[in-house]
């Protein structure tokens, strides 16, 4: 079993005459005690296939390999993409990816769709998590992508950068509620498990970090009738949250309904004047959004 300590990536990286690659993002964690929470709070069993993004030298893919049914693991350095193999070596449950996990910043990297569809059939009521410590620069992405990926995940279990982490957990009329607030709470729960200093890290990040859970409610996400649609329409929407609600949505709507036809809306839900977008909790811009897609159900974002 690899112990990631400090003290053992030093040597491992000085015998390969490599170091961590900022260009990918690469912060490994050295607490062994944070290994362990990550994968007991994903609550792992054979039913269970793990993706892993962010293989590093495989000393978490090695606990998560004890206890699920698969695991596939995507790394895009090279260097450690060798390193974990000689770790990994006595696992037959994991399926290592030397590859991009993400073809462009809305898609998954089709080989990691294909491996993962492939361990989801090979048994009766598997299920996928999401299992990693996430490079910082393709947190957003990754988690995002996940929420509307054709292999729909169980829950995810991540360590990312804390303000990531508050802005996914954030509720309205706070400064980090957002279209990515909106986007994970009107389909999973979203918990803060742990808040990490940056000393549990080699090389240390410039911030802070934090273990996130968030957990897919089937009901809640079978209750958005177009997800695609309302994604879209909170990210226009949001984008200049602190605006009057109508002027974010007449901007949003310019060249398909007129300020008449968006203010016909304005009126039927209710809203006040100074009414604004960082102040409607999912509920409502559920109820927003729908009335506007029954007007306009071709629109999408420009």
């Amino acid at each position: 079993m690899s112990r990631q300590t400090k003290s053992f990536l030093i040597s491992r990286f000085r015998e390969m005459g490599i170091r961590p690659a900022t260009r990918h993002g690469q912060n490994f964690l050295i607490d062994l005690n944070l290994h362990r929470l990550i994968v007991d709070t994903a609550n792992l069993d054979e039913r269970d296939v793990v993706l892993e993004v962010g293989t590093g030298t495989g000393a978490i893919t090695q606990l998560i390999a004890e206890r699920a049914g698969a695991v596939v693991t995507v790394e895009i350095d090279g260097h450690m993409f060798d390193l974990a193999s000689e770790m990994l070596l006595d696992f037959d449950n994991v399926t290592m990816l030397h590859v991009d996990a993400l073809r462009n910043k809305n898609n998954f990297n089709p080989a990691v769709s294909e491996a993962v569809g492939a361990q989801l059939a090979a048994a009766p009521n598997r299920r996928l998590k999401l299992v990693a410590n996430l490079p910082y620069n393709i947190a957003t992405p990754i988690l995002s992508n996940l929420l509307s990926w054709e292999h729909s995940p169980h829950s995810m279990v991540a360590t990312i950068q804390k303000e990531l982490g508050e802005r996914m957990a954030a509720q309205p009329w706070s400064k980090d509620y957002s279209a990515l607030s909106v986007w994970f709470q009107c389909q999973a729960d979203v918990e803060i498990v742990r808040v990490m200093p940056p000393s549990v890290f080699w090389p240390e990040p410039k911030v802070d970090s934090a273990i996130v859970k968030v957990v897919i409610d089937p009901a809640r996400r079978a209750a958005v009738p177009d997800l695609g649609y309302f994604h879209q329409f909170t990210k226009a929407i949001f984008l200049h949250r602190r605006k009057f609600l109508r002027a974010n949505v007449v901007a949003a709507m310019k060249g398909t309904l007129d300020k008449a036809q968006v203010d016909e809306v304005m009126a039927e839900m209710g809203f006040a004047e100074d009414a604004r977008t960082e102040q409607l909790d999912v509920a409502t811009l559920l109820k927003l959004t729908e009335l506007f897609r029954r007007r306009a159900p071709d629109w999408t974002m420009s």
